[in-house]
């Protein structure tokens, strides 16, 4: 069968390594891809967001299967397209993806469907927004609402912190020119579970934990994620049932009885706080880092898993009782301004699952070429052991313009 992958960073390496271990599978397309995974994909020189071009290419190279990655694809409506020309394509529908595209959709279902999460308001006027902000006092959580590459969400510890990030968001258009979705602030550990959703058949993945600042003891300015672990010792199997039952199954009835069916992986951000299991977001697609940590871990074919999905099947997924640790390795600056270029030496010498985020493949040299550029995941019999493994593997990469955090995991340690 020849599949086609949607997107270009270490969640779309991780699904091309996935679908590359399965016996079905004779040829792999990724649009765009990147360097990283070229001996594993043929790589398509087409943007995730260039709908027909991507219509185009299935058809011609008959494309048998196409799994959507990245969040824009989806917004951008790539899977209606790709079902409209009778083309199958694992991931939801733009009306379904609004659960993502939308903070303003998702907390309007939550509320309407009795789903567990913050209070909230929404707000497309600066000074009234400011007004709330002021009445309901900091600690106080603000969210763009629109698709912000993982970087729409600040939370304020300050009053000014806040007025900060609601000149940004409203004022300044800095991610474009949406309103804001103002939370109360919620605290306790979080935790992304993810599950494979076909229409109300939901089938759990192992959880997992993101690191999203930027350094050590989880301080500096939020990323797209710096390292992620899975298990997450802090969740019990009973807050896991509860997670599933009230929040994943219920979301995807409700977007059943709204008329947008769910189909692809519904991801839910979790925290358990003093008064249970709330949501902190949504997401429509594989998670990043999440991905990275979890695949590795999956015994069953992806490829059937996938198929299953689109075809409303009931499955049996099998998962390797470990744990798994990824450690990312960010350009010097992240996830602000940052230069690009620079040789990284050492990758043949890993015994390590290593995903490219952001390289390019220079005169016989992987070179940085993005934010976050490599993540290096090992499995071990427990976190300690994983993460010990990972820490090991990562200081043989050589690079004068990366940094990594060495405490992922430490929540759980």
């Amino acid at each position: 069968m020849n599949v086609l992958v949607i997107g270009g960073g270490g969640r779309c390496h991780a699904i091309v390594h996935a679908l590359s271990k399965s016996t079905k599978v004779t040829k792999i397309f990724c649009a765009p891809g990147n360097d990283g995974m070229r001996d594993l994909a043929t790589l398509v020189p087409i943007k995730d967001v260039e709908v027909e071009k991507l219509v185009e290419f299935a058809l011609a190279n008959k494309v048998d299967l196409t799994v959507v990655g990245p969040d824009a694809a989806i917004a951008a409506g790539v899977v209606d397209a790709f079902e409209a020309v009778g083309l199958r394509v694992f991931g939801p529908t733009k009306s379904a993806g609004r659960i993502e595209s939308s903070k303003e959709f998702a907390k309007d279902l939550m509320k309407k469907y009795n789903i567990p999460t913050a209070a909230y308001q929404v707000f497309s006027d600066y000074d009234s927004a400011l007004r709330y902000v002021k009445e309901q006092g900091a600690p106080i959580v603000l969210k763009y609402d629109g698709l912000a590459a993982g970087k729409g969400v600040v939370v304020a510890m300050t009053l000014e912190e806040a007025d900060e990030a609601l000149k940004d968001m409203l004022l300044n258009k800095k991610y474009g020119s949406a309103s804001v979705v103002i939370e109360e602030y919620m605290e306790g550990p979080e935790f992304s579970f993810l599950c494979f959703v076909s229409n109300d058949k939901v089938f759990r993945m192992p959880i997992s934990q993101d690191h999203k600042r930027a350094y050590e003891g989880d301080k500096g300015p939020n990323t797209g994620g710096m390292g992620a672990y899975s298990p997450v010792p802090a969740i019990t199997e009973e807050d896991l049932d509860y997670s599933f039952d009230n929040i994943v199954v219920k979301a995807a009835k409700a977007l059943i009885s709204e008329g947008c069916p769910f189909k692809g992986v519904l991801y839910a951000g979790l925290m358990k706080t003093k008064t249970g299991v709330k949501v902190v977001e949504f997401n429509a697609r594989f998670g990043d880092p999440e991905t990275e940590i979890i695949l590795p871990l999956m015994e069953s074919d992806i490829y059937d898993v996938f198929n299953n999905i689109i075809d409303g099947k009931d499955m049996e997924i099998k998962w390797k009782n470990q744990a798994t640790l990824g450690i990312v390795l960010a350009s010097k600056g992240y996830p602000g301004d940052f230069n690009k270029g620079y040789v990284i030496e050492g990758l043949e010498n890993i015994n390590a699952q290593v995903y490219h985020m952001g390289t390019k493949y220079v005169d016989g040299n992987y070179v940085t070429n993005g934010g976050r550029v490599l993540i290096v995941v090992a499995t071990g019999k427990d976190i300690k052991d994983a993460k010990e493994n990972a820490l090991k593997e990562v200081e043989k990469i050589k690079c004068e313009n990366l940094f990594y955090r060495k405490d992922i995991g430490y929540k759980a340690l």
